[in-house]
């Protein structure tokens, strides 16, 4: 009859004969953390009281810190802009509170750059008003000022110096060479002034007809000289633009 029984709850509980003692344990573990449900929830309640009340804190902080940083920040970048040939941009740091009260991993206020190009015009997401070359300046502007503090192991600028060239192209140089020391910096530029201040030279060709490939050629000693000399004076290189090339290869 006892056997007869025990399989009976087993079919019932839908479980082996020798998994019924496990299971009464399992049971009445979970009616004892039913019968003190309330005091557990209580419990956790409180707990998620306190963690909110932390944060708060926590947030408020982190907000004031963001004021004074904002500031400083969009200072120093438009200095920067100032010598990358964009002395009229503004640029200002929104910090825009969260319309609810809900803990938030990002702190208690949305962070967005806003930014005007043109004298006179009104502020605006910095994604929606710069083109590719501003955006692109603007970045290295970013990354220059906070270099000090920057985490990105590696950066890569595509034609960083687009539309602009004599003076303003020396300054991205000197500025993407500041950032290469103490970040890997990658940069795709057609720019002469940039190329020379690197510390390598890669030289990218396409080839081929009908499959077009791509080759990556490392340029040394002389063979960067006249791909330099070529980028500042064309196919046809002459004694003076060499000259020039090796120049500003022995500059950097």
């Amino acid at each position: 009859e006892r056997l007869s029984a025990l399989y009976d709850l087993a079919r019932k509980h839908r479980v082996q004969p020798d998994s019924l003692r496990q299971l009464l344990n399992d049971l009445r573990a979970e009616l004892e953390s039913l019968a003190e449900g309330s005091d557990h929830l209580e419990t956790l309640e409180k707990a998620l009281g306190d963690t909110a009340t932390a944060w708060r804190g926590h947030a408020m902080a982190l907000s004031i810190e963001r004021q004074k940083a904002a500031s400083k920040l969009a200072k120093r970048v438009m200095e920067t802009l100032d010598r990358l040939a964009m002395s009229k941009c503004v640029l200002e740091i929104a910090l825009t509170p969260f319309k609810d009260d809900i803990p938030d991993p990002r702190g208690a206020e949305d962070v967005e750059f806003l930014i005007a190009t043109n004298p006179g015009a009104s502020t605006a997401p910095l994604n929606r008003v710069a083109s590719g070359g501003e955006l692109s300046r603007i970045s290295l502007a970013l990354q220059v000022v906070a270099a000090d503090i920057a985490t990105s192991p590696t950066m890569i600028f595509d034609e960083v110096d687009v539309g602009i060239g004599g003076d303003v192209a020396e300054v991205v140089g000197e500025l993407l060479s500041q950032l290469g020391a103490t970040s890997q910096v990658l940069v795709v530029t057609h720019q002469a002034q940039v190329a020379a201040k690197g510390d390598h030279h890669l030289l990218v060709t396409k080839k081929g007809d009908e499959e077009v490939h791509s080759e990556l050629s490392a340029l040394t000693g002389e063979a960067r000289i006249e791909e330099v000399g070529r980028m500042l004076g064309g196919a046809k290189l002459s004694d003076s633009t060499l000259a020039h090339a090796r120049e500003m290869l022995q500059g950097s």
